[in-house]
């Protein structure tokens, strides 16, 4: 019942007239009028969506804005020059930390994987705890690969004074790592996939029991605020969730598409394969906030954010799933 009454709520609060358990279907709202900003890390999204054959009935306009890294996405969602993205829940606390007003609309969790520390093919280190006194990039200040790290020598029994942390933004990052500038690089995704096809990193970390595994989307106030823009969200993110629906049931298309969007082997888009498909569409409630409220702990423990924020009031409960 508390979900078919929030489902109620949000097309009572739309103004639209949608018939509860309809949604998201549009007989009743004229989208074609509707332009929703999407922010893209890396382009990923919008290929992978393409692939799967999920762009080509959209009712509403999609305008694609590129991103090298949550950084950068989250600068643009704060300017308002998008209207959703989506990232970790490190960067996007770091966001909202520091002055950005966005809510959170939708999470995914696909049980950590994704985020890893990186070494040199050569390197000597065969443990995290063999990086003491060794230069590590965690890429940037906030990001889901310094959470990753802050926990990975936690568990190493290392502090934060027993490395020297280089934070550079993803392309630099590689480019150290490439050159032997950085003993060990913490990345993500495709960055992850390309160090290990190109370069032959070795994953000497997978941030399993470390890493939240979220993929959460954001949302500026003023979209939210347009009820046409809701309805479009709200596909926009069932869309999102067919498409990991659609790397479980065709792998062979999914790996195929990764192999061409990453320009990397079998081996390594298998790999990215078992990431993507494990994704799983997660409830915004209370609980959730409280994994917010994790990440957010982490941060202030090493000083990186300050304050308090009430996260039960930067989350969007009445998005329907399914």
């Amino acid at each position: 019942m508390p979900h078919l009454l929030s489902r109620r709520l949000f097309l009572a609060g739309t103004g639209l007239g949608i018939a509860a358990g309809t949604f998201p279907a549009f007989a009743a709202a004229d989208l074609s009028g509707v332009t929703l900003r999407v922010g893209d890390q890396v382009g990923q999204q919008q290929s992978k969506l393409r692939a799967a054959g999920l762009l080509d009935d959209v009712p509403y306009k999609i305008e694609w804005s590129v991103y090298p890294a949550a950084v950068n996405l989250h600068e643009a969602l704060k300017a308002d020059a998008v209207d959703i993205g989506a990232a970790n829940d490190s960067p996007t606390v770091t966001a909202i930390a520091n002055g950005s007003k966005v809510q959170i609309a939708a999470a995914w969790d696909n049980g950590g994987l994704g985020t890893s520390l990186l070494v040199p093919r050569n390197s000597t280190a065969r443990t995290v705890a063999d990086l003491r006194g060794k230069t590590i990039s965690p890429t940037t200040r906030g990001s889901v690969a310094h959470y990753l790290v802050v926990g990975a020598l936690r568990q190493a029994g290392l502090g934060l004074d027993d490395v020297k942390l280089a934070f550079m933004n993803p392309v630099d990052a590689g480019a150290a790592f490439q050159s032997g500038a950085i003993d060990a690089w913490a990345t993500w995704g495709l960055y992850v996939a390309r160090a290990r096809g190109q370069l032959g990193a070795r994953i000497l970390f997978d941030g399993i029991g470390v890493n939240s595994g979220l993929f959460i989307f954001s949302a500026t106030p003023s979209a939210l605020a347009d009820p046409l823009k809701r309805l479009a969200m709200a596909d926009f993110f069932n869309r999102t969730e067919r498409g990991y629906a659609w790397s479980r049931s065709e792998k062979a298309k999914h790996i195929a598409w990764a192999k061409a969007f990453t320009r990397q082997d079998d081996a390594v888009a298998e790999a990215l394969y078992v990431e993507d498909a494990s994704y799983r569409r997660i409830a915004i409630d209370d609980a959730f906030a409280g994994r917010l409220r994790k990440a957010f702990t982490t941060w202030t423990s090493i000083g990186v954010l300050q304050g308090d924020i009430d996260f039960g009031a930067r989350i969007v409960r009445d998005f329907p799933i399914g």
